[in-house]
């Protein structure tokens, strides 16, 4: 299985501009950082490649990277236009979908638990998404929506009636059939100049337009996770997440 983790984003939400504070990837936690832990697990797991998307300060992040990663492991791209949308970074990995093999996709600003990963990646389902069905209130969320158990839309704005929606943490299994379709999707935004998309949008349009390609949930409820967006975010992750993590 090969794995693609975005790391290119500046983190204007959480810190600013602000040069004076580490990549969101960088942010350390009892004395790791994220990307470490998630090289980790990653090896754990037996994943046997790495895509790394870099773009802000990308030389901080290629530097601890190459420190986490073994031989042959690492494979890292520039995203020359970081400070557009999300689904840019995501693009610049698209031939990885076009390899023929199972695709592991993660955000690289993710503290979790690492049986978060391990349900996804040892699940039989081929193509799937985490799904937490205790969804935060707000904008920001990315939503799962379920009919009869199936997802049926994805998103963070969602309009229509479904039997469950739960919050997406950003951790997604492609199957090597359904990775073109990804390809495409993203290819699709980019041609039509749609530069400030986000990935979940060709996400969203492979979900609802493709139904020979059939996603499944790997519910992670239970789990303890957070998606570091914002301060408050930060200070969650430190206070409330990482003792959970440590105790467990």
């Amino acid at each position: 299985m090969h794995a693609i983790i975005l790391a290119a984003g500046v983190g204007q939400r959480l810190f600013g501009d602000s040069r004076s504070q580490p990549p969101k990837c960088l942010i350390e936690f009892d004395g790791k950082t994220l990307l470490k832990r998630h090289f980790e697990v990653l090896q754990e797991l037996g994943i046997e490649k790495l895509t790394l998307i870099v773009g802000y300060r990308k030389n901080l992040i290629v530097e601890e990277a190459t420190a986490c990663a073994p031989d042959g492991f690492l494979e890292v791209i520039e995203n020359l236009m970081y400070r557009g949308g999300s689904l840019i970074s995501m693009w610049y990995a698209r031939e990885t979908y076009r390899r023929g093999e199972d695709v592991l996709f993660m955000d690289a600003d993710t503290l979790y638990d690492p049986e978060v990963l391990k349900r996804l990646v040892n699940s039989k389902s081929g193509t799937a998404l985490v799904y937490d069905k205790d969804l935060d209130e707000g904008d920001d969320p990315v939503r799962i929506c379920l009919r009869d158990g199936e997802v049926v839309d994805f998103g963070k704005r969602i309009v229509g009636q479904f039997d469950a929606i739960g919050e997406w943490p950003g951790f997604m299994k492609v199957s090597a059939e359904t990775g073109p379709l990804i390809a495409a999707a993203l290819e699709n935004y980019i041609e039509g100049g749609q530069l400030m998309a986000t990935y979940e949008e060709a996400i969203r349009d492979v979900i609802v337009g493709e139904r020979t390609s059939v996603f499944e949930i790997v519910d992670i409820s239970d789990l303890n996770w957070i998606e570091i967006d914002f301060p408050e975010d930060l200070e969650r992750a430190r206070e409330v997440i990482l003792p959970k993590l440590s105790n467990s």
